[in-house]
């Protein structure tokens, strides 16, 4: 069972993957992690059974995997907020707005030192770290920050493993840098997360404040694709329900929002359904 895409969405896939091994041990389940962009791209040609994505299908992918003969199916999985990340010795942000992070990230920002941000903060060099660009969170990202999906200032640290910015970060003093709320939760011993303001008052994410839908506009639903040639495999069919029924524990157990119960169930009612191509 081949599955690849989202780093945001891997660590739930994974951890759905364990357990299901546990149970099904003959069942071999690979789970990569090329970027939203890069698992639609395996998936849209039939090399893939299942993407992770941490943003819808674009319509160039659906167009792809049509002229492919790839039927699919969408379903999400969880919520998960973008953290704003620094570092954790790092004592002079205490938030920022939205129009802050746009001056910082949009394609033509001159910001290069904190004190271009606030005069208030140091006159030294910000070192920015995100997604690279084949991810779902920089589509996501740069499509709320900066009004434009892909548009971004190209000088930072990119990579599509969430654990190198993790690292990165961590190891800066004067970084700021971006990803899902789960790599956080998962680090938070050796990162700061950053209040953001979206003109209503600083807002952490937190589990409660982001299933509220108030954690705005950093908050998004987490999918996974399945290709329905696939769905009709008995292990893969399996697979996904095993997902559905697991998924509130097992994404409350890796650090994201678990949906509404009754999404996972109408989700297993349409795995379970024999008209999915409906």
């Amino acid at each position: 069972l081949e599955i690849d895409g989202s780093s945001t969405v891997y660590p739930i896939t994974e951890a759905v993957a364990e357990d299901f091994n546990k149970i099904h041990s003959n069942v071999r389940v690979n789970v990569g992690v090329s970027g939203t962009g890069g698992g639609m791209k395996r998936f849209t040609v039939g090399e893939t059974d299942i993407a992770n994505a941490s943003r819808p299908i674009k319509q160039k992918e659906i167009d792809n995997a049509k002229v492919n003969g790839i039927n699919f199916i969408e379903f999400s999985v969880a919520i998960d907020g973008l953290a704003i990340i620094i570092n954790k010795n790092n004592d002079w942000i205490d938030y920022l707005t939205i129009e802050e992070l746009n001056m910082i990230w949009k394609p033509e920002s001159t910001v290069k030192y904190w004190s271009d941000i606030r005069d208030s903060w140091p006159n030294k060099e910000i070192h920015l770290y995100g997604p690279g660009t084949d991810s779902g969170t920089f589509d996501y990202f740069t499509d709320v920050i900066n009004g434009e999906e892909g548009a971004s200032r190209p000088d930072y640290v990119a990579s599509e493993d969430d654990n190198v910015l993790v690292q990165g970060i961590s190891g800066d003093l004067n970084s700021l840098g971006y990803f899902g709320y789960a790599y956080y939760i998962e680090n938070k011993n050796k990162l700061k997360i950053v209040p953001v303001d979206s003109g209503k008052g600083p807002i952490t994410p937190s589990h409660d404040i982001i299933n509220t839908g108030k954690y705005i506009p950093l908050s998004r639903d987490l999918l996974i694709y399945v290709n329905l040639d696939s769905l009709k495999r008995t292990e893969v069919k399996e697979f996904v329900l095993f997902y559905m029924k697991h998924a509130e524990e097992l994404v409350n157990e890796v650090g994201y929002t678990p949906l509404n119960k009754n999404i996972y169930q109408n989700n297993i009612e349409v795995i379970e359904s024999p008209n999915q191509e409906d």
